[in-house]
């Protein structure tokens, strides 16, 4: 059980380099399946997320090769095995989409069931339904998925709400289907937009309509080639740094990262009081005054990003007012906040008026509990104070290492693992910018 040992207090300054999104990423490698031929992918972050992906690849036939720090060389002549095993598919909470590969290639793919998390069940109906359409059946056998298929097709099919990785998934496999795929109401985050850019430059033809992008346009091809490219770089890290430097009025100089997919974002610290620059490759972000309370809804692309809140929180509580937090895509998502009512913070979580809350929110009905709170109102300024803390979550871990960072004293955030899902060395580069941390890895 590895932890943090954080002396709070310090501004923090400096410049940092985003790297690769792991939104992007680990996706990016399984969509490598989907070709017998090479593919080199750069700007690899170095995060458990990412190797576990590998492990369950290279346990499917791909040979995958480090050619540098960030980045790595995959071939998968042949798929050896179309069973995901357990365990390491398990640890995946997204290992589903290892489907796509397996069932363009081989026509199969059982896979773990992923089940419900602490973000509430997945909505995985709406794959389920789409590959129905597409000619492929799933059945559930114990705690397995299994995919089943005799030809691919493509469809014309309509979500009924927007996912990202099921967009992902079904753009996968349309890829290899035979005919023409259409999707409506697909999501439209930059992730998904690179996974598209990757795949057209191993020979398929994705595109979206320029006058309404949410619908995807994919003619089928029959092969896919090995191709080379650079994954995005990721939009979570880019706001953990610029919250972490507002949180404890400092100023940063955010590198290799595209403001534009940050926009919703950097739009929301400026109605705070913050100053940012922005060029094109890089933003910078400073505290200039005391921030003002605000208030802010998640949603799908270009709306405010569910991965975002958490790590904002924190900002929040730092803020002079009332703020107010609307969580539309998941059903349970403020498990952050105990963590930061025991490091002082005001805090009151409770369930909007809302008229029609089916189309309103973006998560399945049949996933909410009536003990779920969608909304939450922090209470600023507050000081936080130094606590000792056993983290669970990856986004919470981030959250809490911010706060720990903006109070004043010695705090303890054990199963740090938990952040390493999806940063890589944050301690580092936190202490790069004058954080205080002690990393105590075991």
């Amino acid at each position: 059980m590895s932890k943090y040992i954080i002396n709070g207090g310090q501004s923090l300054n400096g410049e940092v380099s985003i790297r690769g999104a792991k939104n992007a990423s680990y996706k990016q490698i399984i969509a490598s399946l989907l070709s017998d031929e090479n593919t080199n992918l750069y700007n690899i972050p170095q995060i458990s997320d990412v190797k576990i992906t590998e492990s369950i690849a290279q346990s499917l036939g791909s040979k995958i090769i480090r050619t540098g720090e960030h980045s790595l060389s995959i071939q998968t002549q042949k798929i050896t095995s179309t069973v995901v095993p357990h365990g390491t598919g398990e640890k995946s909470r997204t290992s589903f989409i290892f489907a796509a590969p397996l069932l363009a290639r081989n026509g199969q793919a059982t896979i773990p069931a992923p089940g419900g998390d602490r973000l509430g069940a997945r909505p995985l109906d709406r794959l389920f339904d789409c590959f129905t359409t597409m000619g492929i059946n799933t059945e559930f056998k114990d705690d397995l998925m299994i995919f089943t298929t005799q030809k691919i097709t493509g469809t014309h099919y309509i979500f009924n709400k927007p996912s990202h990785t099921v967009t992902e998934v079904v753009v996968m496999i349309a890829a290899l289907a035979t005919g023409q795929s259409i999707f409506e109401n697909t999501a439209m985050e930059p992730e998904i937009d690179d996974l598209i850019t990757m795949l057209n430059s191993m020979g398929a033809d994705i595109k979206r309509q320029k006058d309404n992008p949410k619908t995807i346009i994919i003619n089928g091809v029959s092969h896919l080639h090995g191709t080379s490219h650079q994954v995005i770089s990721d939009r979570n890290e880019a706001i953990t740094f610029a919250c972490a430097a507002l949180a404890t009025k400092g100023s940063i100089n955010i590198l290799r990262i595209n403001p534009k997919i940050i926009q919703t974002f950097l739009q929301s610290i400026e109605k705070m009081g913050a100053k940012v620059d922005a060029g094109t490759d890089e933003v910078t972000v400073s505290w200039q005054k005391q921030l003002i309370a605000i208030d802010i809804t998640t949603g799908p692309e270009p709306g405010f990003m569910t991965d975002w809140q958490a790590i904002f929180s924190v900002l929040l509580t730092q803020a002079i007012g009332v703020s107010n937090v609307i969580e539309r895509v998941y059903p349970s998502r403020f498990q952050h906040l105990q963590f930061l009512n025991q490091m002082g913070a005001k805090t009151q979580q409770y369930n909007p008026k809302i008229a029609n809350p089916k189309e309103y929110y973006e998560f399945n009905p049949d996933t909410d509990k009536p003990e779920y709170f969608h909304a939450v109102k922090i209470y600023g300024p507050v000081k936080l104070k130094a606590a000792k803390l056993s983290i669970n979550d990856l986004r919470a871990g981030a959250c809490v290492t911010l706060a720990a960072l903006t109070a004043i004293g010695e705090s303890t955030i054990d199963n740090v693992e938990y952040i390493e899902r999806g940063y890589e060395k944050l301690a580092d580069r936190l202490c790069s910018l004058g954080a205080n941390i002690k990393y105590i890895k075991t």
